[in-house]
């Protein structure tokens, strides 16, 4: 059996819809703005249960316009867990803050409250929690921690689309949320595409200007701003990939089932920890072992497609400020992404569990 890691084809719905739409806006010369793009921010507006949302080119550019929305002063301490996609500490350093890296827990490889706590000072300014393979970082927590401290919360919420914490959805926990609609996440776009939301008018306002050549409207520029726009394209497709979501959401939660029960119990193998009273999106399903690479290569050769999120962590990379990170060392040679997505089957990731088990057996 062949088990690709994801097929993006086979990931869009309503083909015809989308075909038949995309057509509609060419032939009127809707490409930029307009009513698709409103739509879909007041739709993903509600999906998160914000007040605010607005579209921008990316997530990188998501997370640059929230830092700078806080209006914090130059070289503020901003925290960011260690394993993340570069784009979270890009946010920090491109806005000239100090980037603070802490670990982060092993139970779900999100940041580690015990360093957090370390980590905390009186230059902190601002966390970027990120909930990282669809797993929620712990908000709650977060808050109690920061409770009468002047310390602002970016939520980082590119993997974690329908992640939520006792019913509310991430990313409305903090000051402000970003979101990326990359191709490959959970609800991914047909090319680049962003989201910021927020129950802030003010960092609202400011987001909405910022993305636009601190415009509004033509020739409203109140400040320097840049050029980050979702595209009226990318926002159809979304609007209707977003109205069948939910059922992506369901159907990944029914194969990460397989998963937990079948490798749970191998010796050898660490499966990530989930809450109950949390929703999980499972855009990865990701496992550590210490036969990585081994196991990487067994499953290869049993034509199983897997991926490494990620390699290194931030804080190994030389431009960045080298911190000791317990938890996260050696973090990298570990963790293993196996395939999960709605496109699989359920005799797929059983096929999956199955081969992972048959390479612990051999082993003993």
């Amino acid at each position: 059996m062949r088990v690709k890691f994801t097929n993006l084809y086979k990931l869009v719905p309503k083909k015809k819809e989308i075909l038949v739409k995309i057509n509609s806006l060419i032939k009127n010369s809707k490409f930029v703005g307009g009513e698709e793009v409103a739509n879909f921010e007041k739709n993903f507006s509600k999906f998160t249960g914000s007040k605010y949302c607005t579209t921008v080119g990316n997530g990188t550019d998501a997370l640059e316009i929230a830092v700078k929305s806080l209006n914090l002063k130059k070289n503020s301490e901003i925290i960011v867990p260690a394993n993340t996609w570069i784009s979270t500490a890009e946010a920090v350093v491109n806005n000239g803050m100090k980037l603070v890296f802490c670990d982060i827990n092993l139970e779900d490889y999100t940041i580690c409250i015990k360093d957090l706590k370390k980590k905390i000072n009186k230059k902190t300014k601002a966390i970027i929690a990120v909930h990282l393979y669809g797993n929620p970082a712990n908000m709650i927590e977060i808050k109690k921690i920061i409770k009468n401290k002047k310390i602002k919360i970016i939520e980082d919420c590119a993997q974690a689309h329908g992640t939520k914490i006792k019913k509310k959805h991430v990313g409305s926990f903090g000051d402000v949320g970003t979101f990326s609609f990359f191709p490959g996440k959970n609800l991914g776009g047909f090319g680049d595409g962003g989201a910021i939301i927020t129950n802030s008018k003010s960092i609202f306002n400011y987001c909405k200007r910022a993305k636009d050549h601190g415009a509004l409207k033509k020739y409203d520029h109140q400040f320097s701003g840049r050029n980050s726009r979702l595209d009226t394209i990318q926002s159809a497709v979304l609007n209707i990939k977003l109205k069948s979501y939910n059922k992506v959401i369901s159907l990944r939660n029914k194969l990460s089932k397989i998963y937990f029960k079948k490798l749970k119990k191998i010796n050898g193998i660490k499966v990530f920890e989930t809450k109950k009273n949390n929703t999980y999106s499972f855009h990865q399903f990701v496992i550590k072992t210490k036969k990585r690479n081994k196991l990487r290569s067994y499953l290869l050769n049993k034509k199983i497609d897997t991926m490494i999120h990620y390699p290194y962590m931030l804080n190994e990379l030389k431009f960045f400020p080298n911190a000791k990170l317990n938890n996260c060392k050696r973090l990298g040679d570990q963790i293993l992404s196996l395939p999960i997505s709605e496109e699989h089957t359920a005799k797929e990731i059983e096929y999956v569990s199955n081969k992972i088990i048959d390479f612990f057996n051999k082993k003993k």
